[in-house]
């Protein structure tokens, strides 16, 4: 029988892994915008309503990575023993739990333990992602999309925050994550079935090596290179994110204007996943690693001592590329040829979280036992970053 053209039994069907897939990626892009509107944007609630200054959200800012670090470390193992979805269910119930508090609670105590509980619940979301878009293809073209869709989301998220707070005030952050946190958890319950029903458990990494993998001594080599490095970078990225309400003070930015202006390095960090995942020249090529590594340095000092507006904006732009090599590392060499994503994810959130800590930590320190300095932190956290980028240059020579 034939069937006229536009019937249904003619239009072509949807690879149930493809649509699992693309589901992953939609509950990432929308978990990415939620955290960042959040996360982001709390350190200007803390300046603004509690009067926090640098030194506090610093010391917030490494309590929150402090946890990040065991929690994520932990929920990766989590994941990989009860199951990927049954640690989503958790990581979005704990997540919208703490939302619906914090839009209840006034006090700067309170506010501080809704911070810590939202955070231990994100802990089980990304490193299930990670995994759950590996499942089934190469790391190379999986990790690409993950990253530009989470770099996408987060960057236009950062960009529009100030806006949406400025026009619905400081409590739409924590409405705005948990519309779409509640979404997402709709989600979560969706994909289990399309996963038990329609897409089998791959095996691996579902396909063969690449044809440029080096030797599995090598290989392991750069995995705790980078493993090494996107702590630091992240070092950088939480001191940055803790003292931009005051570089938008310093310019005598509005909210708004601060989440316009300060969003840059996030859009230089999309452009870097777009070419890294197009351009795979750079798997296992030291250079590049090590080039990313002292351009991250250069310009988060250039960043956070510059008194102009404009060499702000261009030395964001060469943080956000530097930072999308050393964070695409990471993740590229711990999902390459690794069969516990779950687990190796975790470890690699775990390292993020060590950065999230220590930065924001030695920055907070050294306002505390130096206040006369006004740049003291800067300095303390680029000390910090050479520190780590001589530990890669050791690593390497190490594993020539």
């Amino acid at each position: 029988m034939v069937l006229p053209p536009g019937h249904p039994g003619n239009l072509p069907r949807v690879n149930p892994a493809r649509k699992f897939r693309a589901a992953c990626y939609t509950i990432e892009g929308l978990n990415s915008f939620a955290t960042v509107i959040y996360f982001n944007y709390l350190y200007f609630l803390f300046r603004n309503r509690f009067g926090f200054d640098n030194k506090q959200n610093l010391a917030l800012a490494a309590l929150i990575g402090l946890i990040y670090t065991f929690a994520s470390w932990q929920a990766g193992k989590f994941a990989q023993r009860y199951g990927n979805f049954t640690a989503l269910k958790l990581g979005f119930g704990v997540m919208s739990a703490g939302l619906v508090l914090g839009s209840q609670i006034g006090s700067v105590t309170g506010q501080i333990v809704v911070a810590c509980v939202i955070n231990v619940g994100m802990c089980f979301i990304w490193p299930v992602l990670e995994a759950l878009v590996s499942e089934g293809t190469g790391a190379a073209r999986a990790v690409g999309i993950y990253n530009i869709t989470w770099a996408v989301n987060n960057a236009l998220a950062y960009f529009v925050g100030g806006a949406i707070i400025e026009h619905f005030g400081y409590q739409s952050i924590f409405y705005v994550p948990l519309t779409f946190i509640l979404a997402q958890l709709g989600m979560v319950f969706w994909i289990e079935k399309i996963h038990l029903n329609h897409v089998a458990p791959a095996a691996g990494n579902g396909l063969p090596p690449e044809p440029h993998r080096p030797s599995p001594e090598k290989a392991r080599s750069f995995q705790r290179m980078a493993w090494l490095a996107n702590p630091f970078a992240y070092i950088a990225i939480n001191t940055l994110l803790a003292v931009m309400p005051g570089i938008a003070a310093q310019f005598h930015l509005s909210t708004s204007l601060a989440g316009f202006v300060c969003s840059l390095w996030c859009f230089a960090r999309v452009l870097a996943f777009i070419g890294l995942w197009q351009w795979t020249r750079w798997h296992y090529r030291f250079r590049w690693m090590a080039t990313a590594f002292a351009l991250l340095i250069l310009s988060f000092v250039a960043i956070l001592s510059t008194p102009s507006l404009m060499l702000l904006l261009v030395a964001q732009v060469f943080f956000g590329l530097a930072i999308g090599l050393v964070y695409y590392s990471s993740l590229f060499y711990s999902m390459d040829a690794s069969d516990t994503k779950s687990e190796h994810g975790g470890i690699h959130e775990a390292a993020i979280g060590i950065g999230n800590f220590v930065g924001p930590a030695v920055g907070a320190a050294s306002l505390q036992f130096f206040p006369q300095y006004t740049h003291n932190g800067v300095m303390a956290v680029s000390v910090l970053l050479l520190g780590g980028f001589g530990g890669v240059v050791a690593i390497w020579k190490k594993g020539l």
